[in-house]
C-alpha cells in the first residue's frame, strides 16, 4: 500500500469480529512501532500484549472499556522513563510509534483504535498489570466488523498559522 494512501485511508475501528489476531500480525505491528524515529535513538517506549483476562482487567479501568472487551487484542504502550532524555521529544517519539503501528494494522487489512481516555487512570493500569512504566496509550486491534468511514477534517486554510 503507498504511504500516502495508507495515511489517507487509516480510520478508527471500535467493532470487531470475533477471528483472532495472529501471532505473526501481532509481531510485525510491534516491529513497526519499533523502527518509529526517536532522539538519541532511545526508543523510550515499551510494549505489554494483551489478550483474555488480562485484556478484560484493562477495560474495567476505562469507559471504553468494551471497545477493549471486543477485541482480540489490545497492545498496551508505555514510556520507560529510564530511558528518557528530554519528555516532550520523548512522548513525540511514543506518538510516532504508534502511528507506525496504526499504519502497520490498517496496511494488514486489520482495524484499531488508539484509546487515550485510560490515561485518567494511568497508576491502576499500570500497578493492575505489574509494570513500573508510564501508560501512554492502549490499542485495540482486530478483523474490523464496520466500515469506519472519514471523518470530518479541517480544511488546510484553518490549519496554517
Amino acid at each position: 500500500m503507498d504511504t500516502e494512501e495508507a495515511i489517507r485511508g487509516r480510520r478508527s475501528v471500535r467493532e470487531y469480529t470475533k477471528e483472532d489476531i495472529s501471532e505473526d500480525d501481532v509481531k510485525a505491528i510491534l516491529e513497526a512501532g519499533r523502527m518509529a524515529p526517536s532522539g538519541l535513538n532511545n526508543q523510550p517506549w515499551r510494549f505489554k500484549v494483551l489478550r483474555g483476562e488480562e485484556k478484560d482487567s484493562v477495560a474495567k479501568h476505562t469507559k471504553y472499556g468494551g471497545t477493549i472487551r471486543k477485541a482480540p487484542v489490545c497492545i498496551a504502550v508505555f514510556l520507560d522513563e529510564a530511558s528518557c532524555y528530554n519528555r516532550t521529544k520523548d512522548l513525540q517519539a511514543v506518538g510516532a510509534c504508534l502511528q507506525n503501528m496504526l499504519l502497520a494494522i490498517h496496511n494488514r487489512a486489520l482495524g484499531a483504535v488508539w484509546l487515550g481516555e485510560i490515561l485518567n487512570q494511568h497508576e491502576t493500569v499500570e500497578k493492575e498489570l505489574g509494570v513500573k512504566h508510564e501508560l501512554m496509550a492502549v490499542v485495540a486491534l482486530g478483523h474490523p466488523a464496520e466500515d469506519g468511514g472519514a471523518p470530518d477534517r479541517k480544511d488546510l486554510t484553518e490549519l496554517l498559522i
